[in-house]
């Protein structure tokens, strides 16, 4: 780790398995401290382990295919109720097209996972090939917070706490949207859909409207763009609720969710085993619209992820 951190990894005190092994590696704690307690239909796993940040490319893809294949047999043979992100060495777009075969066809595996501290801006060429296949195979682009890469997450270089370090990530998940969108990402591939997650989404609203009025004026240095920006916002990414900006007066909060323009660019996530997990019953305010939860828990991640209803999968099994 970059920075010493409260607990180590930055887990929960209380998610270390009785067997000794790290936090989020036991499948049987996991389902008695997460899955069950909280009635979970579905989950989804988002392997940190640093296979993108290799500067061994075929090293990077080695590590890459026994993670995945881990993935699969541990954890979605053995549990129907996880699905889980598809790991790659995306700093080289050729071998992660080739993992992104290799594993697509598999029913867990419902996106692909990237950190967002890359090498070079998400909207780069060198990364197209990865959204073709992704899209080819319907498979979201999920920006998890975290990785290296070389950069840091602020213009001005590294900061020297971890509590900074923390902070500043939401700058990396900016620059990310801003780079996809104004370098016609969408527009290359329609289909696309990306999810941002852990970067927050308070500053989501003020980014659209920013990048809006600059379009105004400056649309034809990108003549591609066919729409506003927000509306390609709106349209391809998500959001996840955690970490979730908390102002002092909670109705603060829904005036933000509203900015969005949407009611579907939400998802929950608990961001278990990590020391900020939130857990369901505590992440809105008392008085918070019981339409809204239902979409924000449940109705857009089914949406977005292409699940079946679970009474659908009942009746099929």
């Amino acid at each position: 780790m970059p920075y010493p951190k409260g607990n180590p990894g930055g887990t929960r005190t209380d998610s270390w398995p009785p067997n000794g092994q790290i936090p989020g590696s036991d499948l049987n704690f996991m389902r008695e401290q997460l899955l069950d307690p909280l009635n979970l239909e579905c989950g989804i796993l988002n392997c940190l382990y640093r296979v993108g940040e290799q500067l061994n490319d075929e090293y990077g893809a080695a590590l890459a295919r026994a993670v995945n294949d881990w993935q699969i047999a541990e954890w979605l043979d053995k549990e129907p109720r996880l699905r889980a992100s598809i790991v790659i060495p995306y700093e080289n777009a050729e071998l992660s097209v080739e993992e992104i075969n290799r594993v697509a066809g598999h029913p867990g595996f419902v996106q692909v996972l990237i950190m967002p501290r890359t090498r070079e801006p998400m909207g780069r060429r060198k990364y197209w090939k990865i959204y073709e296949v992704a899209e080819s195979h319907g498979l979201p682009i999920a920006v998890h917070f975290g990785g290296l890469g070389g950069n840091a997450t602020t213009s001005s270089g590294f900061p020297s706490y971890y509590i900074e370090d923390h902070t500043n990530m939401a700058q990396a998940f900016q620059c990310q949207v801003i780079s996809m969108v104004c370098e016609g990402v969408f527009e290359r591939f329609p289909n696309l859909r990306t999810v941002m997650l852990e970067g927050g989404f308070a500053w989501v609203p003020s980014l659209m409207w920013r990048l809006d009025k600059h379009w105004k004026r400056l649309r034809e240095e990108v003549p591609f763009l066919t729409r506003k920006p927000s509306e390609y916002i709106r349209g391809h990414m998500r959001f996840t609720t955690q970490p979730m900006e908390e102002p002092p007066v909670s109705e603060y909060l829904l005036q933000v969710i509203r900015h969005l323009g949407s009611d579907e660019m939400l998802m929950f996530a608990t961001d278990y085993p990590h020391w900020d997990y939130d857990a369901p019953d505590l992440t809105f305010p008392p008085k918070f619209p019981e339409a809204l939860k239902q979409k924000i828990f449940y109705d857009n991640a089914r949406s977005f992820y292409r699940l079946s209803d679970k009474e659908d999968r009942d009746d099929a099994n």
